[in-house]
């Protein structure tokens, strides 16, 4: 199962789909991680309540990066509060809080970082892209 997870992460860490600029966006949020220089800009598009398409762009480690294209993967399509409840659940499996696997079953693919938790230098490459959507919809009322 492991490498299941190892294959993802590497996949979306070289091909990375999701890198790429949305030609209409509704709400954009840059983040930073001055501890390694990842630097992300996620973009996201809305209809109504749902995450229509998102995308990003910037640079970083493998972890980061991939990091970011799965929870694209994952939130698009959702709703706000689908991705809110995702979002919290992605934190939580990070610093070991969750660890239920029936309930980490929402996290679809984003599972795969779940062994980042024992990197503990890794932590804040995997989470940046989930803190930045996170302030994304907190500061446009979300």
């Amino acid at each position: 199962m492991d490498n299941i997870y190892d294959e993802i992460i590497m996949e979306h860490g070289m091909n990375s789909y999701n890198k790429r600029k949305l030609d209409k966006c509704d709400f954009c949020e840059k983040g930073h991680n001055p501890n390694c220089g990842d630097d992300i800009t996620i973009e996201v598009k809305l209809n109504g309540d749902i995450i229509e398409d998102m995308a990003f762009s910037g640079y970083g480690c493998a972890i980061s990066q991939s990091s970011t294209s799965v929870m694209i993967d994952v939130l698009r399509g959702k709703t706000i509060a689908e991705a809110k409840e995702i979002i919290k659940t992605f934190i939580e499996m990070i610093k070991r809080e969750i660890t239920d696997e029936k309930e980490l079953e929402k996290l679809e693919d984003a599972i795969a970082f779940k062994n980042v938790s024992n990197m503990p230098a890794r932590v804040k490459c995997a989470l940046l892209a989930w803190h930045t959507m996170e302030d994304l919809l907190k500061k446009n009322g979300k």
